[in-house]
């Protein structure tokens, strides 16, 4: 027995207004490169630079009262983290705590230090400061280019294997579909001026993760059909395609965003920047399956007959189930 979010399959026209999301969809991507390239990106410690502070206590690691304690001297971006290690002693607690660059400077002044100190002393009189580092703004910029490439790479590589276990309509389709996800995201996270750090970037990379496997899951549904139908209208089999897949797309998509919408209210604020991408991506992912994906793949055209070989199309790995 099947668990359906449809007792049939629906009949709904996603392609009725075609040009307008495909148009909204432009739009949407044109704004947030703007916003990317006019107001910029809230960049975390990650890379803006910043100082790593290692403290160690006898007492139990309180973040809350750590946070509170350092709110009060207008240190911009502070993330704390209690660190866990089974060599650790009953009477040792330790934790980091990271904090933005000051005024243009590579690392946090003694003095800061000192009154980050004395402010934290005040909630624990027993920690102490082992060890503090700073990253400059060269180790930063080089972690952006290294984001980059992280997302570029994920990009190339999918568009490869698309290629190769459908069509290049396919491929295209996919990657824009990708591209207009991971676009979309770092645009909000620009209008909106949310922290954007590593996290930010583990995030976008999940996100290209699961919208894929949404649209392959749909692709694949096309290329049965494509073969069962073999005179069938491609707009008319694309509709058919994902109205019958629907059902699987809300349940999972969905499912995940009860998860991520728990975390979002309930995680607090070290993994808010995180989920909300991550729930963002799958919305937006979630839509550019359809309205993305599959308009471009309908205004390329593809083989229309998947058992006879055609050399303008295709690739020797189409057949191969994955």
């Amino acid at each position: 027995m099947r668990l359906r979010f449809f007792k049939e399959v629906p009949n709904f026209d996603f392609f009725r207004l075609q040009w307008v999301t495909l148009g909204v969809s432009g739009v949407a991507v044109v704004l947030s490169l703007v916003s990317w390239l006019v107001i910029g990106l809230n960049f975390g410690i990650d890379f803006k630079g910043g100082t790593t502070i290692r403290t160690e206590s006898s007492a139990a690691v309180d973040v809350g009262s750590y946070r509170s304690a350092l709110a009060q001297l207008g240190l911009g971006d502070v993330i704390i983290s209690e660190v866990y290690d089974p060599a650790f002693g009953e009477d040792k607690h330790v934790s980091m705590i990271r904090i933005q660059a000051q005024d243009d400077q590579e690392a946090v002044t003694p003095e800061t230090i000192q009154k980050i100190e004395d402010a934290l002393k005040v909630v624990d009189p027993s920690i102490t400061f082992p060890s503090v580092e700073s990253v400059g703004p060269k180790v930063s910029g080089e972690l952006i280019i290294t984001a980059i490439l992280a997302v570029g790479a994920s990009l190339a590589a999918i568009l490869f294997y698309i290629w190769l276990r459908f069509e290049w309509q396919f491929s295209v389709g996919a990657v824009a579909a990708l591209a207009h996800d991971v676009i979309v995201t770092i645009g909000i996270f620009s209008v909106m001026q949310i922290r954007f750090d590593l996290a930010t970037i583990a995030a976008l990379l999940t996100i290209i993760g699961y919208s894929i496997n949404d649209t392959v899951v749909i692709f694949d549904r096309l290329r049965e059909n494509l073969i069962k139908f073999k005179t069938t209208p491609l707009r008319d089999l694309m509709n058919l395609t994902a109205n019958e897949t629907l059902s699987r797309t809300i349940m999972t998509s969905g499912t995940t965003l009860i998860a991520l919408i728990a975390l979002l209210v309930l995680g607090g604020d070290v993994i808010r920047g995180f989920v909300f991408a991550i729930t963002w991506g799958i919305i937006v992912g979630t839509y550019s399956s359809v309205y993305v994906a599959k308009n471009i793949v309908l205004m390329l055209g593809v083989k229309r007959d998947w058992s006879k070989p055609d050399s303008g199309a295709g690739t020797q790995f189409a057949n191969i189930d994955a």
